[in-house]
């Protein structure tokens, strides 16, 4: 049978799990699930001073000391950075993990994010959530599914769209309790805090990211919130799942009226 205390995350990079949705996953590793990383990259092109080969196994080690803060396995798929593609091979690769972990819960980026790494790392994971139960549809390893998962797209950063519209959550998952957890995972990957100081300009890398739960929060009318959005496409799991086990909070503001990037 389907394990419905198994959750899967898929990001595209190391550390995009732990900005986007790290606070739910401590919550629901409190409640007793079993938690599983996945990245597609180990993170290659995350430096300006090292090589690929040297900056790739101090971000596998960062991963996994992450994934370690809520005694979750990691896994890496061993794309290379900005050159994730929708192809069988990947998604035969992808397909492998969800059917070693068969979730009950998948989390993964939205279909429109900031960068196409983030945007084909979505589609690849609804693809492989939908295929996951065919048995004529062959994986890497592992055997199909039994059954489509609850797929949930968090938000995408500082929950805009690539035009800068506010992007607005379908739902909220108070995180108050568990931001110190998250905040503690992301300080694992400490070499990115350089990195985009450098390329994104982007200071004050734990800062942000309190800023941005922040921002949902107030929305909320709690401390700190991450957002999501469900996946409902035919034959995808109708119920809110996620919402269920941690309880919701809805925005009482969807105009937004503080920017995600404004301290509280």
């Amino acid at each position: 049978m389907q394990d419905h205390r198994t959750v899967l995350a898929v990001g595209a990079h190391p550390d995009d799990i732990e900005f986007m949705c790290a606070g739910t996953l401590a919550r629901l590793r409190s409640k007793g699930y079993r938690i599983h990383l996945v990245t597609m990259t180990a993170g290659d092109c995350g430096s300006d001073k090292l090589s690929p080969e040297e900056i790739t196994g101090i971000r596998l080690g960062e991963a996994a000391a992450s994934a370690a803060v809520l005694d979750a396995s990691y896994a890496c798929c061993h794309e290379k950075d900005i050159q994730i593609e929708y192809t069988n091979a990947v998604r035969r690769k992808v397909l492998g993990e969800i059917r070693r972990v068969n979730p009950s819960i998948v989390l993964t980026h939205p279909p429109q994010d900031y960068m196409a790494d983030h945007e084909i790392t979505s589609l690849v994971v609804r693809d492989v959530c939908f295929t996951g139960p065919m048995k004529n549809y062959m994986a890497e390893v592992g055997k199909p599914t039994d059954g489509i998962p609850w797929l949930y797209y968090w938000d995408p950063l500082e929950c805009k769209d690539w035009t800068g519209k506010s992007v607005e959550p379908q739902f909220c998952i108070d995180i108050t309790e568990s931001l110190e957890t998250k905040a503690k995972m992301l300080a694992c990957h400490d070499t990115q805090r350089s990195w985009l100081r450098i390329q994104h300009g982007m200071d004050e890398y734990l800062e942000k990211m309190r800023q941005w739960s922040a921002f949902r929060g107030r929305q909320c009318g709690v401390g700190y919130a991450e957002g999501f959005r469900q996946h409902l496409g035919h034959a995808y799991p109708q119920t809110n799942f996620l919402g269920e086990v941690l309880g919701i909070v809805e925005s009482s503001d969807t105009r937004a009226p503080l920017s995600p990037t404004r301290p509280a």
